[in-house]
């Protein structure tokens, strides 16, 4: 009997007791080598000795103050952090607690941004289908999946939904990765001027797609035509990075990979690796100065934004990424990793396509690869997967509904930027078996 209202009401869960670097152990004592860091959250394991001790020493000092009274010494050092590593154009950080908020923040930041420089006209967002950008309404409506749109429609925002960038799914045959590119890019224009681009605020988009399709990167090129077009017609380019950011991919922003700076980012789960609840939203100074320079006040807040606590936890994190060299390491172990899943998945009759940056990686699931037709969703082939791979003592991120919210199976890697080869070795092996073993369900 449990009084917790858990995601899913008809599911026993294990007690997650104790962390051991990349591995999380119940109360039974079973081992989980958690190959998703969650929801690609725990970027440095479950037992880092730099991150707890930065906790406890700032809950010794100060464990909270209200940020409408003060500042906090966390919060500035890790403003200035991010800053110094940052994209360039962007100045400052505005903190919050999770990965929604900060697209939240983001949506609400470029509608003010156009009332204070005389563009009220401006209140209309553009993103991506079958992206994903948070649960709370705005995010909610910002994303395009429509299985979690569904229930919900009738209290969202109108907001445009074009193609995502999605070669596997997206090229015509004879197109190559610049003509697709392109023919997407030419299809944002086309939105923009349907709508009226002069009523355009912003583009959102994750620059490699995380939890709904599974670790779809861009075609080389898309994203520079991308901030071309936003360019063009005076439409703020906003990132969700919340997955893929803050070093999952091998560098510590995913757009620099894309040579590209957004005019907003949002930035959370590698952020503070789960140690702390936190998130971010990366700000260009233009925007900031406008709102400086204009009203003054950013009409938006949250109680527990600039934590302390979570800010010290986040700054040792980002500090021990820097000062252990793990992005090297995520690029490391993440081509072997991504060579080791080829030679187990490869030839695999039920995997079409195997992608993604650094550490973050996906399977796409089908049922013929000839045809790339998706696996029946009545089969719920991705919750056999996980439970045979919980089973065995490995975490990972299976998902269906890849292609439009309904059909499609795909498996979501994220492990800590931690692991070795020993940890590929053992996620390869225990993955095989818990695919086999669901497919055979």
């Amino acid at each position: 009997m449990t009084h917790v209202f858990h995601r899913h009401t008809r599911m026993s869960l294990p007690s997650a007791a104790r962390g051991d670097g990349p591995y999380i152990i119940d109360a039974n004592g079973k081992r989980y080598l958690d190959a998703s860091g969650g929801a690609a959250v725990s970027c440095l394991g479950h037992s880092h000795p730099a991150v707890i001790a930065a906790i406890k020493d700032q809950v010794d000092a100060i464990a909270f103050a209200h940020t409408a009274f003060f500042t906090n010494q966390a919060m500035e050092d890790l403003a200035d952090t991010l800053i110094a590593k940052a994209p360039e154009g962007l100045d400052k950080v505005y903190f919050v607690s999770g990965g929604s908020e900060a697209i939240e923040a983001a949506i609400k930041l470029a509608r003010q941004y156009f009332l204070e420089i005389g563009q009220p006209q401006r209140s209309h967002l553009v993103a991506r289908k079958q992206s994903y950008h948070g649960n709370t309404l705005g995010a909610l409506a910002a994303g395009g999946n429509q299985w979690r749109r569904a229930q919900f429609e009738p209290l969202l925002i109108d907001v445009t939904h074009v193609s995502m960038c999605n070669a596997y799914r997206g090229k015509i045959t004879g197109e190559n990765d610049e003509e697709y590119g392109e023919r997407l890019a030419a299809g944002l224009e086309d939105t923009f001027q349907r709508i009226g681009p002069d009523k355009v605020m912003a583009f959102v988009a994750e620059p490699v797609v995380g939890a709904t399709a599974g670790a779809v990167p861009p075609v080389p090129g898309y994203f520079k035509r991308v901030r071309e077009v936003c360019d063009r017609y005076g439409v703020l380019l906003i990132l969700d990075e919340v997955m893929c950011g803050m070093g999952r991919t091998g560098t510590l922003f995913a757009c620099e990979q894309d040579g590209i700076a957004p005019d907003l980012v949002a930035v959370a789960k590698g952020l503070g690796a789960g140690y702390q609840p936190i998130g971010a939203t990366l700000v260009a100074g233009k925007i900031f100065d406008a709102i400086r320079d204009g009203s003054g006040f950013f009409q938006h807040g949250h109680t527990y934004m600039g934590h302390p606590t979570a800010c010290a936890a986040a700054l040792a994190v980002q500090k021990t990424i820097e000062e252990d060299d793990l992005l090297a390491n995520v690029r490391t172990q993440g081509q072997a990793l991504r060579e080791a899943l080829t030679a187990r998945f490869g030839n695999h009759p039920n995997v079409g396509d195997i992608r993604g940056r650094g550490l973050f990686l996906g399977l796409e699931l089908v049922a013929d690869r000839l045809t790339k037709a998706p696996i029946d969703p009545a089969r719920q082939v991705h919750a056999s997967i996980k439970s045979a791979a919980m089973a065995r003592g490995l975490m990972c991120y299976p998902m269906g509904g890849t292609i439009d919210g309904k059909s499609g199976n795909h498996i979501l890697l994220a492990p800590p930027f931690i692991i070795n080869s020993s940890h590929v070795e053992e996620i390869v092996e225990k993955l095989g078996e818990a695919v086999d073993a669901g497919l055979a369900a």
